[in-house]
């Protein structure tokens, strides 16, 4: 089979894989490794060898952590360095030397012990992120730490991309100090060498090319920017990837980095893909039966580790037991950059091939197991923090209110401004947020916004809620609206519920569950931007009025009807 029948099988394979994988929610991570699986040399069926693909797979992994450095710039790290760093590095440090003692101490060379214990180390933000935004759970306060952790892993990895190289290469104690000693000089170098060159001309460079107006040639410049930095290192003898981590941390500091994010992301999801399907063809299934009960131990290390140790640094850090318990089921998950790591171990010799297998398929598990937990962490958490770690009552914050005339769910924007028109116009309200910032912000405006889930029937008993006249629900979160409307149809169905939405389908979902209004903020804008223009036009305000309410009267059908027909033809 020549190589362009090989490549368009792998891209049709890709298609195939991927559409399916999206419809059922699955990471796209997930399908890239079935993909290699499929197409590996360890399974029946057609086989892909392409030896060009496995080079251009390797600056998959160049160019995710260039994006990650533009992200990640030298001021904002100076702003995080109190929690989130401080938590991020934490974490990985202590799993990584957790792992790596107990699998010294079961018999493993340290070296290994200790690369296991890095990939161990790792989470996958993308699961995290997706499996939270399903749940309605990227806005609480468990969940934005999580994230903001398993996405700070990828900078903490960093060093291990320096390490672990030289690992390979060093044959004793003596080499292996010496060895790692040169190699953090030419990674001091390397980072001078890109900081000041970066400094001194990348703001020149694409002030130039972006006088030019051309989105073609400021992608250029961003490909040639990370390659060369990606080529000074490998230059030094150090990874490709810590030179682009390096320059993008440098051009994360200009007025460019949105818009070189966006010029790179394509080529960075094509190619971490290729990175992707080239792990998964070194899956092995052949070999799983005698491995597997080593890979599954593996899976349970890597899950329980982690789960200790954020449990620890969190509660350390000041959150409740509740939310750190539910912090650390988040980050249990193995992560992808693990078998980044892995396979930068395999390649320079420091796991051997059985072990590799045994590393691979336990992150694979992992993977399975971490969505489980992500999905079931309130109820796992609660079990686990034990009755004195739920939230008190609300009856003593309650007990000095009136019964509130409104209820409102969510103290983002919307609420603000909702809480700000009602008490000018003289109505009693009581406002809940789980954002404990929100809530504190809430108090210096001088509302009445207390700590808890409007979803919570407890929250509504103590509150009252029966004897409000009107509840509003403003969260940007269509899952958590919905669940929020639910249950206030539920445990107080004479109770009117008005309630955000972003879009026609979300309103009609939400009507569906029992709101009285929901109103779709697209078309919401585009009729504020219609009446404005009316009244430009001297249209008469009544006539306005009535042309709106119309056309809210009709579901926005009038509005939404035309775009439909168009599509149809």
């Amino acid at each position: 089979m020549d190589h362009l029948l090989q490549i368009i099988l792998l891209l049709g394979v890709a298609v195939a894989i991927m559409v399916i994988f999206h419809r059922l929610h699955v990471p796209s991570s997930l399908g890239y490794l079935l993909v290699g699986l499929i197409l590996g040399p360890h399974t029946v069926g057609p086989t892909v060898h392409v030896p060009e693909i496995k080079v251009l797979a390797e600056f998959g992994v160049v160019f995710l952590l260039f994006s990650i450095g533009l992200n990640y710039s030298l001021p904002q790290l100076h702003a995080m360095r109190h929690r989130i760093l401080g938590l991020g590095t934490a974490q990985v440090a202590l799993t990584t030397a957790v792992v790596t003692m107990l699998l010294w101490l079961a018999g493993l060379s340290p070296v290994v012990a200790f690369v296991i214990g890095a990939v161990f180390a790792q989470s996958s933000s993308t699961i995290i992120g997706r499996q939270l935004a399903e749940q309605g759970e990227d806005a609480t306060p468990h969940g934005r730490l999580g994230l903001a952790i398993s996405v700070f892993q990828d900078v903490t990895a960093v060093p291990f991309l320096i390490l672990i190289p030289v690992l390979g290469t060093a044959s004793g104690i003596d080499t292996l100090a010496g060895e790692l000693g040169w190699a953090m000089a030419k990674a001091a170098l390397a980072f001078a060498l890109v900081f000041y060159a970066a400094r001194w001309a990348l703001r020149p460079l694409f002030h130039l090319v972006a006088e030019n107006r051309s989105a073609e040639l400021f992608t250029l410049t961003a490909l040639l920017v990370a390659l060369a930095a990606a080529w000074t290192t490998n230059s030094l003898g150090l990874s490709l990837v810590f030179g682009a981590f390096l320059v993008g941390m440098m051009l994360g500091e200009t007025e460019f980095r949105h818009q070189v994010e966006s010029s790179i992301r394509p080529f960075r999801d094509v190619l971490l893909g290729l990175f992707f399907v080239g792990i998964g063809m070194l899956i092995e299934p052949a070999a799983l039966p005698k491995i597997w009960h080593w890979a599954l131990l593996g899976a349970l290390l890597l899950l329980l580790s982690k789960i200790i140790v954020v449990v620890l640094i969190v509660r350390r850090s000041g959150m409740d037991a509740l939310a750190a318990w539910r912090t650390a089921l988040l980050l249990a998950v193995g992560g992808e950059f693990g078998f980044a790591l892995l396979a930068i171990a395999l390649d320079a010799s420091v796991v051997d091939a059985e072990t590799g297998q045994i590393v691979l398929n336990a992150v694979l598990f992992s993977l399975i197991g971490g969505v489980l937990l992500i999905r079931y962490n309130q109820q796992m958490a609660s079990r686990l923090a034990g009755p004195k770690a739920k939230a008190p009552p609300l009856a003593d914050q309650l007990a000095g209110l009136p019964a509130p005339q409104v209820l409102i769910g969510g103290y983002g924007r919307v609420g603000h401004t909702i809480a700000v028109l009602l008490k000018s116009s003289g109505v009693d309200f009581i406002a809940f947020d789980i954002d404990p910032k929100r809530v504190q912000q809430g108090r210096v405006d001088g509302h009445a916004v207390l700590y808890g889930d409007i979803a919570d029937p407890e929250l509504l008993t103590a509150a009252r809620a029966e004897q409000a006249s009107l509840a509003i629900v403003t969260v940007d979160s269509h899952a958590v609206a919905l669940r929020s409307v639910a249950a206030l149809r539920q445990h107080c169905p004479h109770v009117p519920v008005i309630a955000r939405a972003k879009d026609i389908e979300s309103s009609s979902t939400l009507i569906g569950a029992g709101a009285i209004h929901a109103y779709p903020e697209t078309i919401e804008s585009s009729l504020r931007l219609g009446a404005t223009a009316l009244r430009m036009l001297r249209i008469s305000t009544i006539d306005i009025d009535r042309v709106l309410q119309d056309i809210r009267d009709w579901d926005y059908r009038p509005v939404i009807e035309n775009p439909v027909k168009e599509e149809a033809k």
